[in-house]
């Protein structure tokens, strides 16, 4: 495989540096904005014209080869940031929708679209092939535009991470599926997946095991240096072998990144870590969305627009109907079942390599192949718009469907607090509103939570708070206040630009960060703002001064004068009438 030559990494940063501050004053994602560079520096875009117009050679790519190698890497890094957002326990609290749902929507997508394959005159190994190949999305697309939005914590976002990640897995057998199509016999197809699958979860076991006991004292080592260039050679050394370990075991790098996310999210420099990585992520990213835009070759839509259009329409249709579908079985609700649907609608990037080594096992016509890869290649092209369209078609249905049972909010009440997050925050709040005898609901994200508090008599529902007929359901408009709890900075401006259109007057309390975010929020129009970080460093300074010999009354009346002059900056006031 060819490397990166220094002329296309010139053309990339240029891209990166010019596309993405376009994109973000447009309020354009960057996946789509890479996507149009690649069309157009790539060989089947402006390169056509290179013969006439010889100083094009400056601006575009036209190794394609050494693009992907590289772009791979973006991939490997996007799986291994994923894995440090998550833990070992989060994982398995999420066990039900990555092995329930994950696996339903992989089966049945897969078995409907090689049924439709296998009509259309492909034989029964290429529509297999073919059918659980397009049954995968994108990872590389779907993350990165949940990323852009922060709509991780949401349920479309809850439930799409936990399909794509099924279909991660799902990688392994389906590789050793195809090399049994290819090499093997129909009889042994059984024994050799079963192979498969023992090799996998032997693998992840052992890496798994091993990496907890040597990865902690690894980078405590390293870390007494107190220099970042070993601590990120450390970092980059993690991920590369665990990469390399699960691609000699005959799994993907790309999961093998991610069992090394896993590893150092639970270590103390998990947030160091992030901050190293993340640059490269999205550059890396972003040279993966160009090498995709640089695959689809306008040349043959135009030869073929009628059956390309139509199959792209149909991929989209067939899976955000059956993804739904699946979704709604495994109790969301409509909106975000439907979100999630169009969302994980397109091919996914691993389609590039099961098609390509289907037509090299001589499974698939190549003619077909192209076809299939341009498809795909297309429906990540419209990925971001369609995702646009989900999000509002989600909070369409959500503000209308009113009977879909997730909320049944007493319609006569009235005079209550609304509280958004019920964690230790929340409930301490329920708790004095108890006291007080004040009526109030929550509303919270972890289903685990809300089933055990319901099942306790708690007032607390799912659902999420940024969908305004949520907040509607919650009789938000006959509510006395608005209180924010939530742990995620992004989603709580959501929150608060959503009841803001539905009770422009009602008095918003939020939690912040810290005060940047808190002065955001006031922005954003909350009424009063709390920084997490100020009742701890005040209690600290209180104990402090208490130490050093201060006395008590005075400590008190220096930390009570300090918390009021913070408040006062951070509350809003309204200017007074002459």
């Amino acid at each position: 495989m060819e490397a990166l030559k220094l002329h296309d990494a010139v053309v990339f940063l240029v891209a990166a540096g010019v596309v993405i501050p376009i994109v973000k004053r447009l309020r354009v994602s960057p996946v789509l904005g890479f996507l149009f560079v690649g069309l157009a520096v790539g060989p089947h875009g402006l390169a056509r014209f290179a013969d006439q117009i010889p100083w094009l050679d400056v601006l575009l790519i036209t190794d394609v080869s050494g693009v992907r190698a590289l772009a791979e890497l973006g991939v490997v890094l996007l799986l291994f940031m994923i894995g440090l957002e998550l833990s070992l326990e989060r994982l398995w609290a999420l066990r039900k929708l990555v092995f329930g749902m994950g696996s339903a929507q992989i089966l049945v997508t897969g078995t409907i679209i090689g049924i439709i394959a296998h009509r259309f005159g492909n034989s029964t190994a290429a529509s297999i092939v073919l059918g659980i190949s397009l049954a995968l999305s994108s990872t590389a697309v779907v993350m990165q535009l949940l990323t852009e939005q922060g709509r991780f914590g949401t349920p479309t976002g809850r439930g799409s991470f936990a399909v794509l990640l099924a279909q991660d897995i799902a990688v392994v057998p389906i590789l050793f599926m195809l090399g049994a199509f290819g090499t093997r016999a129909d009889d042994a197809l059984a024994v050799s997946v079963a192979i498969a699958l023992g090799k996998a979860v032997l693998a992840i076991a052992v890496i798994l095991g091993i990496g907890r006991l040597i990865v902690r004292p690894l980078f405590r080592f390293v870390a007494t240096a107190r220099s970042p260039e070993p601590f990120m050679a450390m970092t980059l050394l993690v991920i590369i072998a665990t990469a390399a370990l699960t691609s000699a075991a005959g799994l993907s790098a790309a999961l093998g990144a991610f069992l090394a996310g896993l590893l150092l999210a639970e270590t103390e420099f998990r947030h160091e870590i992030e901050l190293n990585i993340e640059p490269f992520k999205g550059l890396l990213l972003g040279l993966f969305f160009i090498s995709v835009g640089m695959g689809i070759d306008l040349a043959e839509i135009w030869a073929d627009p009628i059956w390309i259009a139509a199959s792209v329409i149909g991929l989209f249709a067939i899976k955000t109907l059956l993804t739904s579908g699946i979704a709604r079985a495994f109790g969301f609700g409509w909106g975000p079942a439907v979100e999630m649907g169009l969302l994980l609608g397109q091919g996914g990037e691993f389609a590039f390599v099961v098609v390509s080594l289907a037509v090299g096992f001589a499974l698939v016509p190549p003619t077909t192949g192209q076809f299939m890869l341009i498809v795909v290649g297309a429906t990540l092209f419209l990925t971001p718009l369609v995702a646009r369209l989900g999000r509002t078609l989600g909070n369409a249905i959500e503000a209308r469907n009113v009977d879909d049972g997730e909320i049944d909010i007493d319609g006569n009440l009235d005079g209550h607090v609304v509280l958004i997050g019920y964690g230790r925050t929340g409930r301490l709040l329920a708790e004095l509103l108890d006291r007080q005898r004040v009526p109030h609901v929550a509303l919270d994200l972890d289903a685990e939570r809300v089933t055990a508090l319901r099942a306790k008599g708690a007032p607390i529902y799912f659902g999420d708070a940024t969908r305004p007929g949520v907040l509607e359901r919650l009789r938000l408009a006959a509510a006395l206040a608005l209180v924010i709890t939530t742990d995620d900075p992004d989603a709580a401006h959501r929150v608060l630009d959503a009841a803001h259109k539905l009770a422009p007057e009602l008095p918003i309390l939020v939690r912040a960060h810290d005060s940047d975010h808190a002065i955001g929020l006031i922005r954003d129009g909350a009424t009063t703002v709390i920084p997490e970080v100020l009742e701890a460093g005040l209690q600290l300074g209180q104990s402090l001064l208490e130490k050093v010999g201060l006395p008590p009354e005075a400590v008190r009346e220096l930390v009570e004068g300090e918390r009021a002059a913070t408040l006062r900056l951070l509350t809003p006031h309204k200017e007074s009438n002459p």
